[in-house]
């Protein structure tokens, strides 16, 4: 299964959902809806109300609990801890099973839920616009998105390439990014995370802008010398996948130079993003002629 996990809110109540690739179809964190519609207060009060719930399920024998499987999705803790999931049909049918105002609300969300992805099947720049939006949501500044979303588009021609070089096993590809990585930065990528005190965070989405800069050189750079090489094989790879981090090295060595400083950063983007309430109330309240705040229209 070639999966995608996302995080989606109903009434500020995340739902983990995870995207199958090769199915076509989305999962539901089972507890995540159930909290949604008995509106637990917590996490652990929807897990017993669902584990009570599962148990009846199953001895009534629905088939639709028996169904369930469990996926790795991100925990509060930020660690990936199996959960159950079920998809959109199996979902619909838990539905029914928990007497609740808001189960049409969650059944129209569900619905969007699905249109959307066909809508980025059919138009995948939707898929990037919604990703910027999240970002915004998280905090990150317009800048930084811009780099983001530049170096994802970078990262993906380097993989196509890598492809054509014969490159596929999802290891093979982690090797290559770790002596690109490390080519550049000193580190490998997961020396790099243990750097910046990162589990299962994305590491690009942890990089400051210099730090996302260098490592999309270092990607693009290695994409084009492979284009102009056409190596074949783990072993030719390698060796653009080296050069390239290198291109990348040498600028940053410039760079800190210049500055006096590393531009390879410990920081998070815990580090510096703002909180969200944070952010509100800077872009809701201006300054008026008289130096009094004012409501943004």
């Amino acid at each position: 299964m070639t999966q995608q996990t996302v995080i989606k809110l109903f009434d500020e109540k995340k739902v983990r959902i995870a995207w199958d690739e090769e199915q076509e179809k989305y999962y539901f964190a089972v507890v995540d809806i159930v909290q949604v519609l008995t509106d637990s207060a917590d996490y652990q009060t929807a897990r017993k109300y669902w584990k009570v719930l599962k148990g009846r399920l199953i001895k009534e024998g629905n088939e639709t609990v028996t169904n369930c499987y469990q996926l790795k999705l991100p925990a509060a803790d930020g660690k990936q801890r199996m959960t159950d999931v079920a998809d959109l049909e199996q979902i619909l049918r838990i539905i029914q099973s928990i007497p609740s105002k808001k189960a049409e609300p969650v059944k129209q969300w569900l619905a969007e839920v699905g249109s959307q992805r066909i809508d980025q099947m059919i138009d995948p720049e939707l898929t990037f616009q919604m990703a910027v939006e999240d970002y915004r949501r998280q905090g990150y500044s317009d800048r930084w998105i811009n780099e983001r979303m530049r170096s994802i588009e970078m990262r993906k021609e380097l993989t196509d390439e890598w492809h054509r070089s014969g490159i596929h096993e999802s290891k093979d590809f982690a090797i290559l990014t770790n002596i690109l990585t490390k080519a550049w930065s000193g580190m490998s990528t997961r020396e790099y995370k243990n750097y910046k005190g990162l589990t299962k965070e994305n590491l690009r989405d942890n990089m400051t802008n210099l730090e996302l800069a260098l490592n999309t050189l270092a990607e693009v750079t290695t994409t084009e010398l492979s284009r102009q090489r056409n190596p074949r094989g783990m072993a030719q790879t390698s060796k653009t996948a080296q050069e390239g981090g290198e291109v990348a090295r040498n600028a940053r060595a410039d760079i800190e130079s210049r500055l006096g400083r590393s531009v390879v950063s410990p920081e998070r983007a815990s580090d510096y993003l703002k909180p969200i309430e944070a952010q509100d109330a800077d872009t809701m309240m201006l300054p008026d002629s008289d130096g009094a705040e004012k409501e943004q229209s």
